[in-house]
């Protein structure tokens, strides 16, 4: 029995019902609230977090369920929590606020307010006590009433100033390239890649210092950066970065699947909660890799990280659930983490091998306790143990099972089982990708069957699209980032089918894009649709961070989909859009991954391949298992009748590759060595 319930009791997302029985009074995000405060003229308080945030726990329990610390903010604030995976359009607007004013943002997100929802003040974590340099929330709650009763003028001013400063900040990209010719070239790829490296950590992958991140979009730059010059250097740190993330504590050696990001630089020690979006993403990156090197390693972690998918994350009717909570009984890891007495007790005889191989120990690799992790090759451990790699290989294997099962009774971190539209989309091509490397139908059959869920359960009778679904019931309008990954899953759907069905889908929410996130100058595109109304600012958003810019991915859709729909506008607009923020792409690649894959496909061109004849079926899976970053891919069939793309190419007889690039057409060929015989050609000229 609870003894308190407030609004977000109605709410169908997790992280809201966490906080529906705190004594905070909270709204959710609305006009039932914004309405009171301007009826009352009090600041509203904004907190935005998501479910499997750790801090964001832990500022609940320590303050918003103190009775005396909520009575304080039910007197002076009107109260609103926000889930920002919900609303990411809101939480782009108050966190760009918030770095603006303090130079950092993060999550829990808390931002002050006017009764006009324009943003004066705000941070991040606040302690219940001074800590950490910080002011307590206490402190600040007291702080900030005091300024809104007695210096009402100053934080009007500050509140304007910002609201002006994200204007501004969302006007760029009015101004053409300063020079477009010199952009588009492998000069310019090659001063994008070497820039990037100055930021390698070559000794245990990935960039930059900790806190890191997965980084896939670097990655896959690297890697079609060596596909197109012979980058070495480029290719190992790529591969190195892949290697070390499989070999950590960032990856669930027992379960399979990637958390968020790592605390430290050598991946041991991540920040537990698991994504949707970034398995996706990593798996689309391994399909790479193993395409470049033909290690089944890579294989082997893509079917383990799509099993716990399909474990974990999978909801009946076919769409794939946000994320797993990082937390368990309220500490952070629990579920994942060992004492080496938990670890003998369950491996028995093979535990002193077992944790020889995962590194651990009496006193714990972590905060007393162990996460398993490959520190070391497990060959190397094999050979100091003198036993063979094969029998080593089984002890992991059996071990694995058996740490799985002991798991498995362990109170479970909390699920966030909303529904998400452009999560499920990456998620849609990351099983596509697993179908192209592994040839298992299984991948491409839930392919189908979750792109299905999708086009039916996230858009209306009148052709509106949502946002998130959860029982039965979808919620807030689509975002760019959300429509923009649908095209590119569709385009992937294709590809790996043959299907025109699901390009005859892209060009038609392509249209819808077009018309309603489009901005009025310039060839960006907005992230909210234009008959949306509670925002203070329509952002354009273009940098890639932990999910590609949904302006990045619509360029690569603009290119792609131009010569299928006959649209040379399209490519332009793509072109335009690379171009205007192509000094930015080369300086700063590591915040334009997504967009330097774009700048090379252009720069390099597009081979347009067409399949014609008879069931063409076996011919595209021996394609699409080679590594060609740079491909259109089609097969003939009655939607396309009559489009140049396809004209001359038959519907029957023998099953046939044909090759274009640049308006000229190579002669015909039957099987994918052929076909990369004569992009290989192609490419050396």
């Amino acid at each position: 029995m609870h003894t308190h319930s407030n609004r977000l009791i109605h709410e169908t997302s997790p992280y809201l019902l966490q906080h529906a029985h705190n004594p905070v009074d909270w709204y959710p995000w609305g006009e039932e609230a914004l309405t009171r405060a301007r009826k009352e003229n009090k600041p509203i308080l904004v907190s935005i977090g998501y479910a499997a945030c750790h801090w964001c726990h832990v500022m609940e329990r320590e303050s918003f369920e103190n009775e005396e610390t909520a009575r304080f903010m039910n007197t002076h604030f009107i109260n609103i929590k926000i889930d920002r995976e919900e609303r990411p359009d809101l939480d782009h607007i108050y966190m760009d606020a918030v770095q603006a004013i303090t130079g950092s943002g993060g999550w829990p997100l808390n931002v002050f307010l006017t009764p006009d929802a324009k943003p004066f003040y705000g941070g991040t974590y606040f302690p219940p006590v001074r800590a950490f340099n910080r002011a307590s929330w206490n402190e600040t709650l007291s702080g900030i009433w005091q300024a809104f009763t007695e210096r009402r003028h100053e934080v009007d001013a500050q509140a304007e100033n910002l609201t002006t400063h994200l204007t501004q900040a969302n006007a760029f990209g009015r101004q053409p390239a300063a020079d477009e010719n010199g952009l588009f070239s492998r000069e310019s790829m090659e001063a994008a890649a070497g820039n990037l490296l100055k930021t390698a950590d070559t000794v245990w992958g990935g960039f930059g210092k900790a806190p890191k991140f997965p980084q896939t979009f670097s990655i896959r730059f690297l890697l079609r950066q060596y596909y197109f010059s012979g980058d070495q250097a480029g290719l190992q740190q790529a591969l190195l970065s892949l290697d070390k993330m499989i070999a950590g504590g960032i990856y669930d050696q027992v379960g399979g699947g990637f958390a968020r990001y790592s605390t430290d630089a050598e991946w041991l020690a991540p920040h537990f909660e698991k994504m949707l979006y970034d398995n996706a993403l990593l798996v689309t990156t391994l399909a790479d890799a193993w395409r470049i090197t033909r290690n089944t390693r890579y294989t082997g972690v893509i079917r383990e990280t799509l099993a716990f998918v399909r474990e974990e994350l999978l909801h009946p009717e076919g769409g794939f659930y946000a994320a797993l909570d990082a937390d368990s009984e309220g500490v952070e890891g629990k579920y994942y983490t060992w004492s080496l007495q938990e670890w003998k007790e369950v491996l028995g005889e093979d535990a002193g091998l077992l944790a020889a191989v995962y590194d651990i120990r009496e006193e714990g690799n972590w905060e007393q306790v162990n996460i398993p992790w490959l520190r070391r090759n497990p060959e190397e451990t094999a050979a100091e143990k003198g036993i063979s790699a094969e029998e080593l290989n089984a002890c992991i294997i059996r071990g694995r099972q058996k740490l799985k099962e002991a798991r498995s009774v362990r109170i479970r971190p909390l699920l966030d089982d909303k529904v998400i539209l452009g999560w499920n989309a990456l998620m849609n091509q990351a099983f596509s990708a697993a179908f192209e490397v592994t040839a298992d139908s299984g991948y491409r059959d839930l392919a189908i069957r979750n792109m299905e869920f999708l086009l039916q359960t996230f858009r209306d009778q009148e052709g509106k699209w949502y946002h998130t679904w959860k029982s039965g019931r979808a919620r807030y309008p689509a975002f760019l980032d959300d429509l923009a990954y649908l095209v590119s899953a569709l385009i992937r759907l294709q590809e790996i089918t043959g299907e025109g069905r699901w390009l005859r889908e892209a060009g038609d929410i392509m249209q819808y894009i077009l018309t309603a996130f489009s901005e009025e100058e310039g060839p960006y595109f907005y992230y909210t649709p234009d008959n949306q109304q509670d925002v203070i600012v329509r952002k354009k958003e273009v940098y890639d961070g932990a999910q590609p810019s949904g302006n990045a991915v619509m360029a690569a859709n603009l290119w792609y989909l131009s010569p299928i729909f006959e649209k040379p506008e399209w490519a332009e607009r793509s072109r335009r859009m690379v171009g205007q923020l192509g000094n930015a792409i080369v300086r700063y690649p590591g915040s334009f991954g997504v967009w330097a894959t774009v700048l090379q496909e252009i720069t390099e061109g597009t081979w347009e391949i067409v399949l014609g004849g008879d069931n063409p079926g076996a011919l595209r899976t021996d394609i699409l298992d080679r590594f060609i970053p740079n491909k259109l891919l089609l097969q003939t069939g009655p939607e396309w009748r009559g489009k140049a793309l396809t004209a001359g190419r038959p519907e029957t007889g023998k099953p046939t590759i044909y090759l274009c690039r640049n308006n000229t057409c190579l002669a015909p060929v039957f099987s994918a060595e052929e076909l990369i015989s004569l992009i290989n050609k192609g490419h050396s000229g």
